[in-house]
């Protein structure tokens, strides 16, 4: 196939939700960790067409969700500082901290700007040389290497006056931990697609080899996610367990190696707090000790807090396939798009957002 439309074809879903009946013997749970996956999912009305006995849950899989609040609450921090321009994606801005958004910052009138790339802000600081320009650099592997070449692209050029706040997240370690909770019965992981472009397959091995359970890195259209449905049932039927490509035409075995390259050059892992899951070893990534003097936190004298949670809020057992939108108390009521008490309400990708926007009366 070699059209979008050709992935959207009814005749294909039709074929392959026969298979996939066929081979659905026994009750299985998949979850899906990418947020892309969450919104294809509700937008085009998988979870209702798919046989009773095929159950998919969406993971931790929106990054702008598992942003702990103690990081919205330092970048606040940093824009109230004197002379102090915070710029970040879209999608961070009406994300909740403990007590504001970075929306109400800007309404203040304090100096919140929205960028559509990392780079943006690195020429936001060379425009304004006699002020300090913080990014809030959020995301997985995915966002990661465009952000390792803005830092390079300061230290090449000399610009001094840019500093990053690094919040990108790593999905296998949060993999491992939702297995190693074991809050939740899974058969089968929906990888991401974005990510694995960046890392490939191999980093997902460890799934199969160690806990016996299949993987499938899956595109986003609808041909795409059932076609991964039924591989992971074909694996079960087999009792067999294996990483495979389904998005073959954009993820290799080894990813990225220019990417990953860009990345390891800039960052190295540590341990990150994850809302929801809490801290996760080597799950996260910061500045090495080649590029610290771009660190935000440490130059403006600024220490993470402990993480807030909204009271009543349930975005974090919805992060970790516990809970669906509609247990929460506050969905629908006190929280929506428009007045979001929590992030999964607040990105595109987020369980409640997506939920909300096109599935409302489905099953869960």
């Amino acid at each position: 196939m070699k059209f979008v439309d050709e992935f959207q074809d009814p005749r294909l879903v039709k074929g392959l939700l026969q298979e996939i009946g066929a081979l659905a013997k026994r009750r299985v749970t998949f979850m899906e960790v990418c947020g892309t996956h969450t919104m294809a999912l509700f937008k085009y009305g998988i979870r209702a067409m798919l046989p009773n006995l095929v159950n998919i849950i969406s993971g931790p899989g929106c990054p702008v969700c598992v942003t702990p609040t103690n990081v919205l609450d330092a970048a606040m921090d940093a824009v109230r500082k004197e002379n102090v321009i915070l710029a970040t994606f879209g999608d961070m801005m009406r994300v909740p901290g403990s007590s504001s958004s970075l929306e109400a910052e800007k309404a203040l009138r304090f100096d919140v700007r929205v960028v559509y790339s990392a780079t943006d802000s690195l020429g936001i600081a060379e425009s304004n040389p006699d002020r300090k320009v913080v990014f809030l650099g959020v995301g997985f592997e995915t966002t990661a290497p465009s952000i390792a070449c803005t830092v390079l692209g300061a230290a090449r050029k000399g610009i001094e006056n840019f500093k990053l706040i690094a919040a990108n997240k790593l999905i296998p370690p949060a993999m491992k931990a939702l297995l190693e909770a074991g809050e939740v019965q899974l058969d089968g992981f929906i990888c991401p697609g974005h990510v694995s472009t960046i890392i490939g397959s191999e980093p997902y091995e460890f799934i199969p080899k160690e806990y016996g359970i299949p993987c499938v890195i899956s595109g986003f259209e609808p041909v795409d996610i059932l076609q991964s449905v039924l591989i992971l049932l074909r694996q079960i039927d087999e009792g067999k367990s294996r990483v495979e490509i389904q998005y073959s035409r954009s993820v290799k075995p080894d990813g990225n190696p220019i990417a990953k390259r860009f990345i390891s050059e800039v960052f190295q892992t540590v341990d990150s707090d994850w809302r929801g899951l809490g801290e996760i070893q080597a799950s996260g990534l910061a500045l090495n000790e080649h590029f610290r003097e771009y660190d935000a936190l440490k130059y403006l004298g600024i220490e993470l807090k402990e993480p807030a949670e909204p009271p009543g809020c349930l975005c974090g057992e919805i992060l970790r396939g516990l809970r669906s939108p509609p247990e929460c108390g506050l969905y629908g009521l006190s929280c929506t798009p428009e007045r979001p008490v929590g992030p999964c309400m607040v990105s595109s990708e987020g369980t409640c957002a997506a939920y909300y926007r096109y599935s409302r009366g489905a099953r869960a």
